[in-house]
């Protein structure tokens, strides 16, 4: 999130440029108590729930109805963590070197329960130490930015360090590409197996060239065949659940998410960074079709716990 303040009057937007403000009420009072006059601050708004992010709430806080949100505000409030300053009484401060807007921002920021300023080192080891236990917390990774660096808007100018792991999972359905139904295949729907044996719905991988986006055209069409007759998701694809594939939510702005469903036979393993709540953060990367091991070993058991790690600690400085 951006967050513009200028006077009492207070914006937040998304990185598209979508107001966010009215979703996060309780937020607007805390971030004028916290940043200087004027200044614009880039950041992320987070919730967290049991000393961990919670990333499935912080979703359901997108919600059109005035009053549930009024309600959501209280029972689950979000905080700002601001991690750069590119505005601030100076002025633009978008060409000046990351260290010296960092040096502004943790000057200029007063924090408080619902505004933090994240961690930063200078020291390789420390960050090793934060990538390592962090996870626990609910974070994927760390960030590394040049220390001369500007601030380059709508530009990766950063490096991303995730942990990467990998995960055989059943391929449960699939959605045609865009603008290529019956063509082209835009991605494959993931399932694991949790304790009870229901089959969940955990991401998507869609990592393929366009000319593996014809084969598997081919590829999936004899599990096409009566597919739908037994599937697992067969209730929530009729009643149009939002949690499952098919199902809209407030962050897919009305994109197409009609899924096909196919027999619940075929087996890949898949790359991922993280997994939050039941869920892969992020899109998985296919490494390999996995003809060899059944679709009931793929359960939630293979995967790594991270041990947790109260986030409290992280923010709390």
């Amino acid at each position: 999130a951006l967050v513009f303040r200028s006077g009492d009057d207070v914006y937040v937007q998304s990185r598209d440029q979508k107001p966010l403000a009215r979703y996060f009420p309780e937020l607007l009072p805390a971030l004028r108590a916290a940043l200087p006059d004027p200044c614009v601050v880039d950041g992320e708004i987070v919730i967290a729930r049991g000393g961990r992010l919670d990333f499935e709430t912080l979703q359901l806080r997108l919600h059109p109805a005035a009053s549930r949100i009024a309600k959501l505000s209280v029972e689950t409030p979000a905080a700002f963590v601001a991690f750069d300053l590119i505005g601030s009484p100076e002025g633009d401060l978008r060409e000046r070197p990351q260290r010296e807007r960092r040096a502004l921002l943790e000057a200029a920021i007063t924090p408080g329960p619902l505004v933090r300023v994240t961690l930063m080192t200078r020291d390789p080891g420390v960050a090793r130490d934060w990538f390592d236990r962090f996870e626990g917390a609910g974070l994927d990774g760390v960030i590394a930015k040049a220390a001369d660096g500007a601030y380059q808007p709508g530009k990766r100018a950063m490096i991303k360090i995730k942990h990467v792991r990998t995960a055989d999972c059943v391929v449960a359905g699939f959605r045609w590409h865009k603008g290529g139904a019956g063509e082209r295949v835009g991605s494959l729907l993931l399932g694991l197996f949790d304790a009870d044996g229901q089959l969940q719905h955990v991401g998507v991988t869609s990592s393929f060239t366009m000319q593996k986006r014809a084969e598997l055209v081919t590829l999936l069409a004899p599990l096409r065949e009566g597919a739908m007759e037994a599937h697992p998701w067969r209730s929530w694809a009729e009643a149009g659940a939002t949690r499952m594939p098919g199902g809209q939510s407030r962050w897919s702005a009305g994109k197409d998410l009609t899924w096909e469903p196919l027999r619940i036979e075929r087996v890949c393993e898949v790359k991922y960074d993280h997994l939050e709540g039941t869920r892969f953060r992020h899109a998985a990367t296919f490494v390999r079709w996995r003809d060899d091991k059944p679709p009931s070993d793929c359960d939630y058991a293979q995967l790594e716990v991270t041990p947790p790690f109260e986030l409290a600690k992280i923010f709390g400085g």
